[in-house]
């Protein structure tokens, strides 16, 4: 490990000591006790996760690995906003009130995906920060950037990988800037991961001869562009790590044969303690790279290695859990496979899906000793009109060979020998991280035979349902469609309007609900923040309760030590503690009607959406004025007269809309980072699957989108 990638680890394990420290006593987030680490984020960050030590062992044990306290600072640093930047600091979005519509941050022209852009449906884009705790524009000498695939080959006048920085509404003009663009010589399919220090990028990509390749990039800021990328510097792996920037090296991926394989399907997974790279290929092949950015790139090819994990069959993305000393690997033949990561040796569970495989990487909680699978169908006949069902499974990290993990339901899949949409990975919501026991929610877009529909699944003490039920919450998409859906990405962020928040972020590939987005794709969040005992809300916040209303505070105060009987219509009050909620309704992606002039309300629990996007109850029926709308009280609880109607304002809308041609790839966030520093700074990142118009840049093509978690509300 070269000196400065070993200092900045020896500073992000010291450093967690604090933080974690004051977390596990109290039970929430540490007040940031540091300058800042460095934060990368990129797509296994929501594949290997923590949810909280229940010993001092174990806490001393996840310690040691950066990925703990780098989703520290992700999911639990508390950031004040300062007096200068109020509620106004996020309006990057146009919103209508009917159709919900808003409009990303920035959107840049990436080249046209007509062909290729389902395929990144499972691919996530990388971003990185210098400091955790201070958000920097371009203008800074290490500014924040985010890398994309495109997804097209690379040529002369096409670049397969790029950067753009000065990303924030803050930094002013010229949001975002182009920071570096490259042909590496080939099709990048896969996901790209930063260093540890941020000047280095892995990906794995395809060249010509359908050759996979891993890629380890050493760039360069300002230069190349998208039209006419720049072309690093090629060397060997034994001098790639004195090489001038930009410059790169290969190592092409064989079988134990020395036979050349492809990789289309696996991104690489990097282990910052012991500077190893993880990736697998087409032909069921697992690779193991040492000396990944802080040495000389080396495939291991003895005691093992590569690893055969599946006969012919493609691999998904790795995973590897420094506990067990394994990594976790699903294949298309729908089998979870754990691999020792010192002998190579491989463990197979029984199949747990019988229609396209397992496309996307386990999920691993490395404290709970839990793997978690996502399977498009069980095979097993069992769901509506003996169709198969789409399913979580839940294996322990031990798992023995041949064993079938504990079983979820999603919805439907479909009648066995068809083929259903693919099924993505769910996100865990904040509870389920904060709980001393992996007691949350997970939510996940199921029904993969079917009408797209967003499921929770309860987890009690680690555990799935032992009815094997998940609850249904909404469909996504029209009544008719079989549309795909994105992974899940669950985002606590304590810097909106009303006071710390949470969403989930998932999309669909056509048909959308949501009026800003019908008939095409479309990334939609909903409020999925739990509530929480004894804590002090303020008025506007908004959590989902158990009933699966969204729940809004109109009185605040402190909750009560147990949580109550929530209601399940529309404008009830509840009171908790001296807390007082209103009930916003029921959890839908469809599009709340507007207000309508000499109308008869009959009902006490009509819902619509008025001028300042906030839901109103009509808690006296009657009928509404002829002409205009009223005057609209702003504040949650208020009250506002119109005609013989009395509309009660439950809060701003659970759920908003972006249209997005073709839906969207994985979707990352950067959410502590800065967001207390700078304007515009909570961000969610994704590609669109589809051509569709960037405004930004200008061009059709697929876009490198950037939009506003605030805003995504």
């Amino acid at each position: 490990m070269n000196g400065t990638a070993a200092r900045f680890l020896r500073l992000g394990v010291s450093l967690s000591g604090l933080v974690i420290l004051g977390w596990v006593l109290t039970g929430q987030a540490a007040k940031r006790a540091n300058p800042g680490i460095p934060l990368p984020t990129d797509w296994s960050h929501s594949h290997l996760i923590f949810s909280r030590p229940g010993s001092a062992e174990l806490l001393a044990r996840v310690t040691e690995d950066p990925r703990y306290q780098q989703q520290i600072e992700r999911r639990e640093q508390a950031l004040t906003l300062p007096a200068s930047v109020g509620a106004d600091a996020f309006t990057p979005a146009v919103l209508k009130a009917n159709g919900k519509k808003l409009t990303g941050d920035w959107s840049e022209d990436l080249g046209s995906l007509v062909s290729v852009g389902p395929v990144l449906a499972g691919v996530y884009p990388a971003k990185y920060s210098f400091s955790s705790a201070v958000a920097n524009c371009g203008s800074a000498t290490k500014p924040d950037y985010v890398v994309y695939s495109t997804g097209l080959l690379g040529t002369t006048t096409q670049a397969n990988i790029v950067a753009f920085d000065n990303l924030y509404s803050g930094c002013g003009v010229g949001v975002p800037t182009l920071y570096w663009a490259y042909n590496t010589a080939g099709q990048v399919l896969t996901s790209p991961v930063p260093s540890l220090d941020g000047t280095q990028v892995a990906f794995v990509q395809t060249d010509a001869g359908l050759a996979g390749t891993l890629v380890l990039l050493k760039w360069a800021a300002a230069t190349g562009t998208i039209g006419s990328p720049a072309t690093p510097t090629l060397v060997l792996p034994g001098a790639y790590s004195t090489c001038t920037v930009p410059c790169m090296t290969t190592i092409t991926l064989r079988d134990s044969s020395h036979i050349v394989t492809n990789d289309t399907t696996s991104s690489v997974y990097y282990d910052y303690t012991n500077d190893i790279g993880w990736v697998g290929g087409d032909r069921g092949w697992l690779h193991k790279i040492t000396g990944m950015f802080n040495g000389t790139p080396t495939e291991v090819t003895t005691g093992g290695f590569p690893a055969q994990v599946a006969s012919t069959l493609p691999l998904s993305s790795p995973v590897y859990d420094r506990l067990s000393n394994n990594v976790f690997v699903g294949d298309q033949g729908g089998f979870l496979n754990s691999v020792n990561a010192t002998s190579g040796a491989v463990t197979q569970s029984a199949q747990v899906d019988f229609g396209l495989g397992l496309l996307e990487s386990p999920v691993v909680d490395t404290v709970n000793g839990s793997v978690y699978v996502f399977a498009s169908s069980d095979g097993t006949g069992s769901c509506t009109l003996g169709a198969d069902c789409a399913a979580v499974f839940q294996f322990p990290v031990t798992f023995s060979a041949g064993v079938l993990g504990a079983e979820v339901t999603v919805g439907n899949s479909t009648i066995s020998g068809t083929n259903p949409n693919p099924l993505y990975i769910g996100g865990f919501d904040s509870a389920y991280y904060k709980s001393v026991n992996a007691t949350g929610s997970l939510y996940v877009c199921g029904n993969t035979g079917g009408t797209p529909t967003l499921y929770q699944v309860p987890i009690v003490a680690g555990a799935l349902p032992a009815s094997g039920n998940s609850l249904s919450i909404t469909p996504l998409a029209s009544g008719t469609s079989t549309a795909a859906c994105s992974s899940v990405t669950d985002v606590p962020n304590p810097n909106t309007t009303f006071g710390p928040s949470e969403r989930m972020f998932v999309s669909v590939q056509s048909n959308g609900l949501p009026s800003a987005c019908s008939p095409g794709g479309c990334v939609m969040n909903f409020v999925s923040a739990p509530w929480k005992a004894s804590t002090t809300y303020a008025v506007g916040q908004q959590i989902l309760s158990s009933k699966l209303h969204f729940e809004t505070v109109i009185t605040g105060g402190k909750s009560n030590a147990t949580a109550p009987t929530w209601t399940s219509q529309a404008g009830l009050t509840k009171i908790d503690g001296a807390v007082v909620w209103i009930d916003q309704g029921v959890t839908m992606a469809g599009p709340l009607s507007i207000r309508q002039a000499n109308h008869h309300y009959a009902f006490s629990n009509n819902r619509i959406i008025d001028s300042n996007n906030n839901v109103e109850v009509s808690t006296t029926p009657g009928t509404t004025a002829v002409g205009p709308p009223p005057l609209w009280k702003t504040t949650p609880g208020l009250t506002t007269s119109d005609g013989t109607v009395v509309w009660t304002n439950a809060g701003p809308i659970g759920t908003l809309a972006l249209a997005s041609a073709g839906g969207t790839s994985g979707i990352i966030s950067d959410n502590a980072v800065g967001a207390g520093t700078l304007t515009g700074a909570s961000q969610i990142y994704f590609t669109t699957l589809a051509d569709q118009t960037c405004p930004t840049s200008g061009g059709s093509g697929g876009c490198a989108v950037q939009a506003s978690q605030p805003a995504l509300q």
